[in-house]
C-alpha cells in the first residue's frame, strides 16, 4: 500500500480531464498539494493508505471553480450605486470612492471578504486585477486560494501610482517577488484601450514577455470603446492589441463583448483566453458577448463574476447557469453551451483561460488538489435521473447552488469543512465593512452635488493627460512668429484656424469651474466648416511655475462632449458666477526635437487683450512632463520670443 495524506472515497467523482472521466462510485488519493491518483473506488482504495480517509458521502467530488475575471476588493463597493450606464456608474461613482478610500487597508479587507465568499461558493482560483496587488496576493496567499493577481496600469494617476510609469515599476517588483509563489501568479494588468495608451500597452507586453506571465485587460466591453479604438487607431480592438504585441503575451481579455469572428480566430490562432461575464455585462447593458462562436472556433473561455460592485456577488454557480442560459437565448438554439462545456469552462477551460492549467482545473495527477465536494442531497437537487451519464453536469450546472458546496481544498489544504471557513473569520469582517460604508456614505452624501458627478451624469467623461505644459508671451504682431515658424527648426504637422467662444462656470465654495467651449473650424475662405461642442472641469489650480523655463506644468482635467445648449448648462450647473472668453486662434501642431508641442496664435476678442503666442504641451508620463518642459523656453527662444516675458495665466484670469 501507497501512504499518502489523504484519500477521498464514496464520491462520484468529476474529473474534467482530457477525456471527462467520471467515476460514479470514485475515489482520489492526495499527496501534500498534488493530485496522486483518481479513478474507481476499489482500484484507488486497493492502492492507497491515506492519513485521512474523507467519506465523501456520494457527494461529487469535482475541480474548483475557476472565477476568471473579478476585483475582489470591489467587494467594499458592492451596491455603492446600481442601475447606472457604464460611465456614470464608472466615472461618477466608483473612480471617485476609489480616489478618496483605496488603501493598502481597504484592498485587505475587501480581498478577505472576498476569499471568504468565493470559498463558500466552491471558486478555488481567481484571476484579480486592482490596484496594491501585492497587499491582494498575500491575503489571498493566506487565506489559501490560488489566483492570477494583475497589478493595474493606467495612463491616469492611480490610488497606488501618480503615473504609469510607478504602475509598471510597481508591477514588476511584485512580479519579483511572487514569480514563484505556490498559490499566486503575478501578472501585468493594463485596464482597458480607452485607459491606457499604446507606449503604455507596448511597455505591459515587453514586461510581460521579459518575465513571462499572463497580461489581463477589458477588451471590447462596450460598443463606446470599439467606436473609439477604431476611430483613433483605424483598427478594431484585436487588432489594435495585436499591433501592441500583446497578442504575444499569455493575454487575458475581460468581456469581449464586441468582437467579431475575425477576432475570435486570431485570439484562438494566439492562445489568447476570454472571460465571459454574462451579470456584469448584463447588469450594465454592455451587451451578450458571442461565447457560443467563441467556443466553436476554438478560444480559451472562462467565465468570470466580474467585480462584486458591478454583479453584486461572487457566486460561480450564479454565473454559470446565466452562462448557458444567456447562450440558448442569444443564439435561439438550446443546444448551445450545454452543461458538459460550461463545467469545462468553469474549469479546467477557465484554468487554461488565463494560462494556468498546468496547475490546477481537473482531478488529475500532477495537478494540485484544488477540489471541492458539492451536495446533492438537497431538495432542489432531487430527483437524480441516471441514464445519461452526461445528466450529472446538467443538474450542477441548472439545479445546484452554491449553498451545496460543502468543502473545500486548495493546494492539498481544507479551506472549508463542513460550511466552516478554516482561514477565515468572517464575524470580524461584516464588522469592519459596515464601518467601512458609513464613511464612503459619508462621504457620497457630501459630494453628491459634485460638479464630476454632473458633468459625468450628462455626458459623460474622460479625464485628459495628466501633465500639461502651457506658457504664453504677448505679442504686438503676430507675423513674425508665423515666419520663424515657417523657417525655423520647427516641423508643422497640422494647422487649423478655430474661432473660439467660451462660457466659464465659476463656483466659489470649491473654487472649480466648468468651461462650455464651442470651436468653430474655419477653412481658408473664412467660412465656418463644422462646430463642436465641449465641456471641460477645471478644478482647483494644481501646478507649479518652473524657475528654470517660467512654463506652468498643471494637472489633468476632465473632459465631456456637450450635446445640449449653452443655456440647459447655464439652468443644469447653477453658477455663482459666468464669464466669457472669445478668441481668434491659428492652431499649429508641431514637432520639435522630436517632441509634439502646440502653439496657438490667438487674437483675444473678449476681453480685448491684445495678441498671444501659446506653447503647450500634455502628456501622461512624469518624465515627459520634465522633458517637455525644459523645451518649452527653448521653443519659445526658436519663435523670437523670451521666455523671461512669460505669462502663466490663463485668459479667463486676465483683465
Amino acid at each position: 500500500m501507497i501512504k499518502v495524506d489523504k484519500l477521498f472515497k464514496n464520491a462520484i467523482v468529476l474529473t474534467v480531464d482530457e477525456k471527462f472521466n467520471m467515476y460514479e462510485m470514485g475515489a482520489v488519493a492526495t499527496d501534500k498539494d498534488k493530485i496522486v491518483a483518481v479513478g474507481p473506488e476499489k482500484d484507488i482504495c486497493g492502492a492507497y493508505e491515506g492519513a485521512e480517509v474523507i467519506d465523501c458521502k456520494g457527494k461529487v467530488l469535482m475541480p474548483g471553480l475557476v472565477n476568471v475575471h473579478t476585483h475582489v476588493p470591489m467587494t467594499l463597493l458592492r451596491g455603492l450605486s446600481d442601475d447606472l450606464r457604464l460611465d456614470v456608474w464608472l466615472m461618477g461613482y466608483i473612480m471617485p470612492v476609489e480616489r478618496e478610500f483605496v488603501s493598502p487597508e481597504m484592498v485587505v479587507l475587501g480581498t478577505k471578504i472576498a476569499c471568504a465568499e468565493m470559498i463558500r461558493c466552491g471558486t478555488t482560483s481567481f484571476a484579480d486585477m486592482y490596484y496594491f496587488e501585492k497587499e491582494i496576493a498575500k491575503t489571498t496567499a493566506e487565506a489559501g486560494m490560488r489566483a492570477v493577481c494583475g497589478e493595474s496600469v493606467l495612463m491616469f494617476p492611480a490610488p497606488d501610482a501618480s503615473c504609469y510609469e510607478d504602475a509598471l515599476k510597481l508591477c514588476e517588483d511584485f512580479i519579483k517577488e511572487y514569480k514563484n509563489h505556490p498559490l499566486i501568479v503575478p501578472a501585468v494588468a493594463p485596464h482597458a484601450p480607452y485607459t491606457t495608451t499604446p507606449e503604455i500597452l507596448q511597455a505591459c507586453a515587453d514586461l510581460a514577455l521579459k518575465y513571462d506571465v499572463p497580461v489581463l485587460m477589458h477588451l471590447g466591453e462596450t460598443a463606446g470603446e470599439v467606436e473609439g479604438v477604431n476611430k483613433q487607431y483605424g483598427q478594431n480592438v484585436i487588432s489594435y492589441a495585436k499591433s501592441q504585441k500583446l497578442l504575444q503575451t499569455k493575454l487575458s481579455g475581460a468581456h469581449l463583448v464586441h468582437i467579431d469572428e475575425s477576432e475570435m480566430r486570431e485570439m484562438a490562432r494566439n492562445n489568447c483566453g476570454g472571460a465571459h461575464n454574462p451579470s456584469s455585462n448584463m447588469k450594465l447593458a454592455s451587451g451578450a458577448a458571442p461565447i457560443t462562436k467563441m467556443v466553436e472556433l476554438g478560444m480559451n473561455v472562462g467565465i468570470g463574476t466580474d467585480g462584486p460592485s458591478s454583479n453584486n456577488d461572487l457566486d460561480m454557480f450564479e454565473e454559470i447557469r446565466l452562462a448557458s442560459l444567456l447562450a440558448k437565448l442569444q443564439t435561439g438554439d438550446p443546444t448551445s453551451l450545454p452543461a458538459k462545456t460550461i463545467i469545462y469552462m468553469a474549469t479546467r477551460g477557465g484554468a487554461k483561460s488565463i494560462h494556468i492549467e498546468d496547475l490546477t482545473g481537473s482531478i488529475a495527477v500532477g495537478k494540485r488538489a484544488d477540489m471541492i465536494l458539492v451536495d446533492l442531497a438537497p431538495v432542489h437537487n432531487s430527483p437524480r435521473f441516471k441514464r445519461d451519464a452526461d445528466g450529472i453536469y446538467a443538474q450542477i450546472v441548472y439545479a445546484s447552488k452554491s449553498t451545496d458546496v460543502s468543502d473545500v481544498m486548495v493546494n492539498g489544504k481544507w479551506l472549508m469543512r463542513d460550511k466552516k471557513l478554516l482561514t477565515i473569520d468572517e464575524t470580524s469582517l461584516l464588522e469592519e465593512a459596515k464601518r467601512f460604508a458609513a464613511k464612503v456614505d459619508a462621504f457620497l452624501a457630501e459630494r453628491e452635488q459634485s460638479l464630476l458627478s454632473k458633468l459625468v451624469a450628462i455626458g459623460g467623461a474622460t479625464q485628459d493627460e495628466s501633465f500639461e505644459i502651457q506658457t504664453k508671451v504677448k505679442v504686438s504682431d503676430l507675423n513674425p512668429v508665423i515666419e520663424k515658424l515657417n523657417s525655423s527648426n520647427i516641423v508643422i504637422r497640422e494647422k487649423k484656424h478655430y474661432k473660439q467662444f467660451d462660457t466659464y462656470f465659476k463656483f466659489n465654495s470649491t473654487g472649480e469651474m466648468v468651461r462650455y467651449r464651442e470651436d468653430e473650424l474655419i477653412d481658408e475662405a473664412g467660412k465656418t466648416v463644422s462646430v463642436r461642442p465641449r465641456l471641460t472641469l477645471i478644478g482647483e489650480a494644481k501646478h507649479g511655475i518652473s524657475e528654470d523655463t517660467k512654463s506652468l506644468i498643471s494637472r489633468s482635467r476632465y473632459i465631456a462632449q456637450a450635446g445640449n445648449s449653452l443655456r440647459f448648462y447655464r439652468e443644469y450647473f447653477k453658477p455663482d458666477s459666468i464669464l466669457e472668453v472669445q478668441k481668434d486662434r491659428q492652431r499649429f501642431h508641431v514637432t520639435f526635437e522630436e517632441n509634439n508641442f502646440f502653439i496657438n496664435l490667438d487674437e483675444m476678442n473678449q476681453p480685448e487683450i491684445g495678441k498671444y503666442v501659446e506653447v503647450k504641451a500634455t502628456t501622461f508620463s512624469s518624465h515627459d512632463a520634465e522633458q517637455k518642459n525644459k523645451l518649452a523656453g527653448k521653443l519659445l527662444e526658436a519663435l523670437g520670443l523670451t521666455k523671461d516675458s512669460s505669462i502663466h495665466e490663463d485668459y479667463h484670469e486676465m483683465k
